[in-house]
């Protein structure tokens, strides 16, 4: 049974009308203008690091396995085009891509990653929505899972290095507290050894970006939905520090494809809930 927290961010952000028109004012797609507006991009080609199976945030197109699409790689897409800039894309394992951008292995980092302050003492990172978490188990769901406080004494999984590993730890840090079994968390190296992980009996349920579960359950009936819930958490493209120009082409891009549609049409096209998305932020320390 799928129980959903929901929370309208749009409604909480009720300048929204606001900032998408200031975004228009101050952002345009000027690809003729690279070298005066960020100098140390012009002649570059940007590496885009991406795991290739977060459906539908990144993946391999059925139509040419060696073309990344999905709704961060064509927002990516968008986003430098806009400013003139060519891409490519590399892939590898999701726990390795952010150790990688910050050390300037790739340019950016862009494949669901969450801003965290931990994160930012080491990269810059432009947000541009709020995330979703589910939690996935076996069908039937019989562990009874639909809340974090259902956690106590139960094995978990998540992935290496994800928000979701950090809210498991917390939940178990939080049954501890109440005297009851703490949370045990493995970590998966990839979105289908977690998954294996619940589907083998090895853990009893999987925690992941709430869009990419969806994905999961669309095209496997194993998995189950056992409930969701949307945080202020803050999805993100990372880079390592030092690269002032990237990082303001890619906010600037943000909010220029937010205010002539294009992005909409993304989130529109891979069935993502549009009203997570939220002003871009530069978020640095």
């Amino acid at each position: 049974m799928r129980q959903v927290v929901k929370w309208s961010v749009r409604a909480a952000f009720a300048s929204f009308g606001l900032w998408a028109s200031l975004s228009a004012a101050q952002a345009a797609c000027e690809p003729a203008k690279l070298a005066t507006k960020y100098p140390s991009l012009a002649g570059r080609t940007i590496t885009i690091g991406q795991d290739g199976e977060s459906t539908p945030f990144s993946f391999r197109d059925p139509a040419d396995f060696n073309h990344l699409i999905g709704l961060d790689a064509d927002t990516a897409r968008a986003v430098f085009g806009c400013a003139g800039v060519p891409v490519t894309f590399t892939l590898g394992n999701w726990s390795g891509l952010i150790p990688a951008a910050m050390a300037g292995q790739i340019d950016v980092m862009w494949d669901t990653l969450l801003y965290t302050p931990e994160r930012a003492k080491r990269m810059d990172f432009v947000a541009y929505m709020h995330s979703a978490t589910a939690l996935l188990v076996v069908h039937g769901n019989p562990k009874q899972v639909h809340g974090l406080t259902d956690l106590c004494g139960l094995i978990t999984t998540a992935g290496l290095g994800t928000t979701q590993e950090t809210m498991l730890r917390t939940a178990g840090q939080a049954c501890v507290a109440a005297g009851k079994k703490d949370v045990e968390v493995i970590t998966a190296a990839d979105m289908t050894g977690g998954m294996r992980l619940v589907q083998n009996g090895r853990a009893d349920v999987y925690a992941t970006n709430k869009f990419v579960a969806d994905s999961m359950i669309a095209s496997n009936p194993a998995p189950e939905d056992g409930f969701g819930v949307v945080t202020n958490a803050q999805i993100a493209a990372g880079t390592a520090k030092g690269n002032s120009d990237l990082i303001r082409l890619m906010a600037d891009g943000l909010a220029e494809i937010q205010s002539n549609g294009q992005l909409k049409t993304i989130f529109e096209r891979y069935h993502v809930d549009y009203d997570l998305v939220t002003k871009p932020e530069i978020l640095t320390q």
